[in-house]
């Protein structure tokens, strides 16, 4: 009889429930649930509905029972920074709001009476956004103190939805450090950092690694499922899970992550937390094995699912690759600036950019793609150079994993601006890694090397050669 793990992976805009097992030496997967997500206004502030996203991880899980093929353990990855405060009856205080919110806008600048960026970096090796949670924090400090008053617990979005799976309050390693709030010496909250600040210190629960189980079902729980499991911890930061599944036995392997965001970097025994690498705006973020993914956050595909969305999605994502193929225009923006994050139009937002820099300036969708994908291409490249120089590696071989690693022709353009070869796949690499974790503990794999060749071995990995390319 199959043993089965379940993958919650929660993205910006869906979510899934994947069952995956592993039969003679092959890793199989079955998507057992797919749902919506996304942030909506509530008053002020873009929010998320965090309660609509517990109540489809529970119809997801009822679905495994229906089917007969009941999980062993349960792991949930998410995006990162965004938080839910918790009282200490287990309700919900204020509102889950979502990074893309502007509420944090300034906050840079208050943050400075307490810390230098200089010395904030040198003490958790993040890199500088305006949405991560030390500055969400400081914006309620500042203007919503009573909620923090009020509130017992701070847990990130995965960290909340375990509590509600199995009753236990606390934070996991990938997605804390994120916040900006953990040391990469201690791998540990950096207590005289939030006293420092000023926040409440009891809202920073003790800190667990991937591979712990957590606990089982609570009794509410298992009766509207239908069964009891392990809640277990991958990486819960979808990132992190990502990386755990790049398909690669070297150590000197270079990843892109990509989909709403695209995560490029590598993996680093230790912290880079030097003034150069601050400069270069590249982020130490905690890993699996307490491994560094020492990367730098792109925009990513948000630009080109914006630009769909505000067509009303006459085109598909296909549509758009062949029109910006066939376009002639070579403009380029910086895929990086802040006026892409959230803008009212970003098809307008493009052509302003082209505008204002003096290229030629898009004229019609298949334009506005092509600057898109261009754009990002480039930034691809442009960050692979800053990552030989910074870590002093030689990267020949770019793999692309995600949603992205679907997309041809970004994946054509990445390794003829990069000037290196590219493996795209697995596509769904974020559950993947979330079921790895689970799989190693539970004796299924020997360790992450015994996984991820095993990845290589299940799933279609497609070559683009730049010589290929080129001819």
């Amino acid at each position: 009889m199959s043993k089965y793990s379940l993958a919650v992976d929660i993205g910006a805009s869906s979510g899934r429930l994947i069952l995956g097992t592993v039969e003679n030496g092959k890793i199989i997967t079955e998507e057992i649930h797919r749902f919506k997500n996304g942030i909506e206004k509530q008053g002020e502030h873009f929010c998320w509905d965090i309660a609509h996203l517990f109540d489809e991880i529970i119809v997801g899980m009822k679905k495994c029972g229906d089917a007969g093929k009941i999980p062993d353990t349960i792991g949930i990855d998410t995006w990162a920074v965004d938080f839910v405060l918790v009282d200490q009856n287990g309700d919900v205080v204020g509102q889950t709001v979502a990074y893309r919110d502007d509420r944090t806008k300034g906050m840079d600048e208050h943050l400075a009476n307490y810390i230098s960026e200089e010395e904030l970096y040198a003490r958790t090796g993040i890199q500088k956004q305006l949405f991560n949670t030390i500055y969400q924090l400081l914006y309620l400090k500042e203007n919503h103190p009573d909620q923090l008053n009020e509130a017992e617990s701070m847990l990130l979005i995965p960290d909340y939805l375990n509590f509600r799976l199995c009753g236990e309050k606390f934070a996991e390693y990938t997605n804390a450090t994120t916040t900006q709030l953990v040391s990469p010496v201690t791998r540990n909250w950096d207590f005289d950092l939030i006293n420092r600040i000023g926040f409440p210190e009891h809202l920073f629960k003790d800190i667990r690694v991937p591979g712990t189980v957590i606990g089982q079902l609570t009794e509410e729980i298992a009766e509207k499922v239908g069964y009891n499991c392990s809640v277990l911890l991958p990486a819960t930061h979808d990132t992190g899970s990502a990386v755990v599944a790049v398909p690669s036995d070297s150590n000197d392997t270079l990843y892109i992550s990509s989909g709403t965001w695209s995560l490029m970097g590598t993996e680093n025994e230790a912290s880079d937390c030097t003034e150069q690498s601050r400069l270069a705006n590249f982020t130490n973020e905690g890993g699996y094995l307490y491994r560094y993914r020492f990367l730098k956050n792109i925009m990513g595909l948000w630009m080109i699912q914006s630009v769909k969305k505000e067509l009303h999605d006459r085109f598909s994502f296909d549509d758009l690759c062949e029109a910006a193929a066939k376009s002639t225009i070579a403009s380029t923006v910086d895929c990086q600036d802040g006026r892409f994050l959230k803008p009212d139009s970003m098809m307008k937002e493009v052509v302003e950019a082209c505008r204002e820099s003096g290229q030629e300036v898009p004229q019609n969708p298949g334009d506005v793609a092509a600057v898109i994908y261009n754009s990002l291409a480039r930034c691809y490249a442009e960050t692979a150079a800053l990552l030989e120089e910074l870590t002093g590696k030689k990267f020949s071989t770019i793999n692309i994993v995600g949603g992205g690693s679907g997309d041809p022709y970004l994946n054509k353009l990445t390794a003829i601006y990069s000037g290196r070869d590219v493996l795209a796949g697995p596509k769904e690499a974020t559950a993947l890694g979330n079921l790895i974790v689970q799989f190693i503990t539970l004796g299924q794999f020997k360790d992450l090397f015994e996984a991820r060749k095993c990845v290589a071995e299940s799933f279609e990995i497609k070559k683009y050669s730049l010589k290929e390319t080129n001819d």
